[in-house]
């Protein structure tokens, strides 16, 4: 099923790491398949970050997801680094090649889009602008996807604006910043209104974004997935706007990196997705 003559283990690496659903994730797909490798989650500091990464092929490790805070620092680290995550600015998928070096990759974008296509089947990328809240790497990541699929123009706010203008300077013409207070004002003729933020995750403030004048056929949209319905979407869904949680993004984003590190693309089906609420 795979080339290696080890059990091919990998792992996620963040700090903290207790709260990752990807072990329960990648440790279904590995049972449902019949691999013989294991997934596991590694909490390290930022200072040891490199160290680790030097010794985890020789253990037998074959890949890593990466997440919080590490996700910049790896295009530091890494020997190869594709021109998706090098423009993302971040990596999210190591793999560790045979010839010792670490080649990285960012796959948030197409699993943002491919969560879209699969649970929102019906819409159209160029129908009119989006909106996108935040300006960090998970933003970053689905701003260049939203580009490259043919949205007309993003209207991007962020509470740090100055995040924001260093987004839309390495992104181009598409990319619109607007301060963070205009955001209700924007949503008019919006064809769709994108969370990238923290806020209303299980702990942390709501997204207080008032949703009057939001195109009722708009497509809503939360990165969050803890909780699965955020007050983002349960305000939008109310209001009879279309709505995807963020929890299609995790799985679809997690595919790419299972197949090359075990040999097998994943089916992200419902199965799947009651596997890791039920983790």
């Amino acid at each position: 099923m795979t080339e290696h003559t080890r059990i091919p283990l990998a792992c996620v690496i963040g700090h903290p790491i207790a709260h990752s659903r990807s072990p329960a994730l990648h440790g279904y797909w590995l049972r449902r398949y019949g691999i013989k490798g294991h997934y596991v989650p590694i909490d390290i500091a930022p200072l040891e970050l490199n160290e680790l990464l030097r010794i985890l092929p020789r253990l037998g490790f074959v890949g890593a997801n990466v997440t919080i805070p590490h996700k910049e620092a790896i295009l530091n680290i890494a020997d190869i680094v594709t021109d998706r995550a090098a423009l993302i600015g971040a990596a999210n998928t190591l793999i560790f090649r045979k010839d010792g070096k670490i080649h990285a990759d960012n796959t948030d974008g197409s699993g943002f889009i491919a969560n879209l296509r699969q649970n929102a089947p019906h819409w159209v990328p160029a129908a009119g602008p989006a909106v996108v809240l935040g300006a960090g790497g998970a933003a970053r990541a689905v701003v260049a996807a939203l580009i490259e699929v043919g949205v007309p123009e993003i209207r991007l706010m962020n509470r740090t604006r100055a995040r924001a203008d260093a987004l839309r300077s390495d992104f181009g013409a598409k990319v619109h910043v607007h301060e963070w207070v205009q955001a209700a004002n924007l949503l008019e003729d919006a064809a769709m209104l994108v969370n990238t933020t923290s806020l209303g995750m299980t702990g942390k403030p709501d997204l207080n974004i008032p949703l009057d004048r939001l195109n009722p056929h708009a497509l809503v949209t939360d990165l969050v997935y803890t909780p699965l319905k955020t007050q983002l979407l349960i305000e939008a869904e109310a209001r009879g706007n279309p709505v995807v949680d963020g929890l299609g993004m995790l799985l679809h984003q997690a595919a790419p990196g299972f197949e090359r590190w075990f040999g097998i693309r994943p089916d992200v089906d419902e199965a799947t997705r009651k596997a890791v609420l039920s983790a």
